[in-house]
């Protein structure tokens, strides 16, 4: 009887707005906060480390890890808590683990995940052509121009020359060292 009762109470405190989370997937938190009588939403963005244990739904947590000035922070959120306003996914990492603890070890580039591929995510997300990539192709095109330049001028120089007939004839060089005799 007692395992219906909370059945029921915990079926009626799951949210329906929660996407479908799992571990590598960077996501933005925003959390409501109370400071005395005013309340804020606070935004934690980060890793998804662990998704938690939860026998009902309504006590599944996820762990979310980022590092903020070289020390790395974790928080624990349940996923149905009625503090939480919304959770956004941002990126979706190509993970091979249930549990992320490996990354609390790893430091700089080695920190990164692969995103996955063709993600709806990634194509929403995807970053716009900065001036440096849009000067960075601009320079590519002129280098090939160039490149293609020289090899037209070195096919044209490597051709080969046509003997044309002389009017006069050349003097031999027995013939220069007769007339210097002279």
């Amino acid at each position: 009887m007692s395992q219906a009762i909370l059945a029921h109470v915990s079926s009626a405190s799951v949210r329906k707005d929660v996407p479908v989370l799992k571990a590598g997937y960077v996501v933005r938190v925003h959390q409501r906060i109370k400071e005395g009588e005013k309340e804020r939403v606070q935004i934690f963005e980060g890793l998804i480390i662990k998704m938690g244990p939860g026998a009902r739904a309504a006590d599944k947590t996820f762990t979310v890890r980022k590092v903020v000035e070289g020390v790395g922070v974790e928080k624990v959120f349940p996923i149905h808590s009625p503090m939480i306003e919304k959770i956004e996914i941002t990126k979706q990492g190509k993970v091979r683990r249930a549990k992320l603890y490996y990354m609390r070890t790893l430091q700089g580039k080695s920190t990164r995940l692969q995103d996955k591929k063709g993600s709806l995510i990634e194509m929403l997300y995807a970053p716009k052509a900065t001036e440096k990539e849009e000067a960075a192709e601009e320079i590519e095109a002129e280098v090939e121009e160039e490149v293609k330049a020289t090899e037209e001028a070195v096919e044209a120089a490597e051709a080969p020359v046509e003997d044309t007939p002389a009017t006069e004839e050349t003097p031999t060089e027995e013939a220069k060292t007769e007339e210097k005799q002279d």
